[in-house]
């Protein structure tokens, strides 16, 4: 099995206006960003300092009507097993594979309770990992699931996911936030049940690393975001806050400090 078999390496923006979301997210994360040059094709790359991190993209026509939505990939040195193995432990393939002609392929699938996830492979070297609080990277992924202990099944058994760190949030109605690693190294991500309060379907969601908290808050609503929760604080020190961006795409930020 590849080293990198089963970490996100990837994140995507599906949008219906790329300029307007590159001039957002440049703000507000500090982002360079430039076409990919893909022929007939809308892509744009976003960098944090010389590192590609992220892909802006149209809505593509087969999935008009979709919400503007942000996608993590997945990484697989073998997209056919993978896919086999998702659809064996009880997930749903949307997409079969399809190459990006000098990049690599990819496919796109969901877990038993319809949260979409994508899948990656190339035969170069899995992309590179910067440290989980990097500056512009994307520092955790984190899933509000259908149902917490049969999605934790699910992703344990397709990408050799292993628990960490186990949060009971059952005072404030939450229950159990289970933090994730790949393969026993350093957490990468949690899960919990889904609010019932929370009207969206289950859905990953993916934090963008900032330095200072407050200061970046006050850049998504400068350019049109909106911030759904107040800033909280998290075990190990830092803080977080979710927004959407001014398309309507759910994203989060987190960062060291305020």
């Amino acid at each position: 099995m590849h080293k990198d078999y089963g970490r996100f390496c990837w994140y995507e923006l599906m949008t219906p206006d790329v300029s307007a979301a590159e001039r957002f997210y440049a703000s507000v994360i500090g982002w360079t960003t430039k076409d990919s040059g893909m022929p007939g094709m809308n892509y744009t790359l976003a960098y944090a300092g010389e590192s590609q991190v992220a892909g802006l993209m149209d809505i593509p026509a087969e999935a008009k009507g979709m919400p503007p939505l942000w996608i993590g990939y997945i990484f697989s040195d073998d997209l056919e097993k993978t896919l086999k193995d998702i659809v064996a432990n009880g997930g749903q393939v949307h997409r079969q594979p399809q190459d990006i002609p000098g990049v690599g392929r990819f496919a796109v699938a969901a877990d038993p309770h319809g949260a979409v996830f994508s899948l990656f492979s190339t035969e170069d070297e899995g992309p590179e990992q910067p440290g989980m609080m990097t500056p512009g990277h994307i520092g955790w992924n984190e899933l509000m699931a259908g149902d917490l202990d049969s999605d934790w099944d699910f992703y344990a058994k397709t990408f050799g996911w292993t628990k960490d760190r186990a949060v009971d949030m059952s005072e404030g109605g939450m229950g159990i936030y289970q933090t994730f690693a790949v393969r026993g190294g350093n957490a990468i991500g949690g899960m919990m049940t889904k609010p019932a309060d929370l009207p969206a379907p289950p859905f990953w969601g993916y934090y963008f690393v900032v330095e200072g908290l407050d200061a970046a808050i006050k850049r998504v609503t400068d350019g049109g975001g909106r911030i759904l929760m107040d800033p909280m604080e998290v075990p190990g020190g830092a803080w977080i806050v979710n927004c959407l961006d001014p398309q309507g795409a759910h994203f989060s930020l987190v960062a060291a400090t305020r």
